[in-house]
């Protein structure tokens, strides 16, 4: 069936979440069923990695803290399979140096117990959308290259290894180069979000920092900048 427009609908989002303690994943089932989407339930690590073998999902909520293997290092092996879905990490553990472990290791976001129901949602609309900022399948700017419809990044010649998020980022900062793009662009149009309970700022700075490590590494000729008290710039050293 197609809508008034004679587009097809667009497909329900199936999201899995991973959580042990059975009222907080029965209570985060029933909240994301009331969404709309399809809903499938893990809990502890193993089950969610047999179901992630098994099955696509559009979206991951896993929770750090489990029994067995705990969630960070679902979250490695999901990441070393190559799988990109997005996934969202619940925890109790909101220091700077867990979320940097958390980005390192492939989240695309985190919610710090205890949250509200509404900004879950709100956070798992926002990795359900990707942004559409252009058609061109090849973005470049000097040695680095983008492939928009593959999702994969090359420096030298050589890949680099992004998460979706960093894939996001990166193609953003791509179409803006040699441009000044603010944290409040990126939390509109990357994150898609705009009224937040928590302010983005500290997550879009370490991400930064993560994508700025892999594309620049130690090389001299550095490509992304921060420009100080404003946002980010991608391009060649001003003279």
């Amino acid at each position: 069936m197609t809508n008034p427009t004679g587009a097809p609908p667009a497909p329900t989002p199936r999201v899995l979440v991973v959580e042990d303690e059975a009222k907080m994943r029965d209570s985060l089932r029933e909240g994301l069923e009331m969404e709309g989407w399809v809903v499938t339930t893990a809990g502890a690590g193993d089950e969610a990695l047999r179901l992630l073998a098994g099955q696509a999902f559009d979206l991951v909520v896993l929770d750090w803290m489990l029994p067995g293997q705990e969630g960070i290092e679902v979250l490695r092996r999901l990441r070393a399979r190559g799988t990109q879905t997005p996934v969202l990490m619940l925890t109790v553990r909101g220091e700077l140096e867990d979320r940097v472990e958390g980005l390192e290791s492939g989240a695309d976001d985190f919610l710090v117990k205890p949250f509200a129901f509404a900004e879950l949602a709100a956070r798992c609309r926002a990795l359900l959308r990707r942004p559409v900022l252009g058609t061109d399948e090849f973005l470049r700017c000097g040695d680095l290259q983008l492939d928009t419809h593959a999702r994969l990044a090359t420096r030298g010649g050589q890949q680099v290894p992004l998460t979706p998020r960093e894939v996001d980022i990166l193609e953003y900062l791509l179409r803006y180069q040699n441009q000044v793009v603010t944290r409040e662009m990126l939390e509109r149009d990357v994150w898609r979000q705009t009224n937040r309970f928590t302010s983005l700022n500290n997550v879009i700075d370490v991400q930064i920092m993560r994508l700025r490590r892999k594309i620049d590494g130690d090389r001299a000729d550095r490509l992304i900048h921060t420009i100080r008290g404003v946002g980010y710039r991608l391009g060649k050293e001003l003279a």
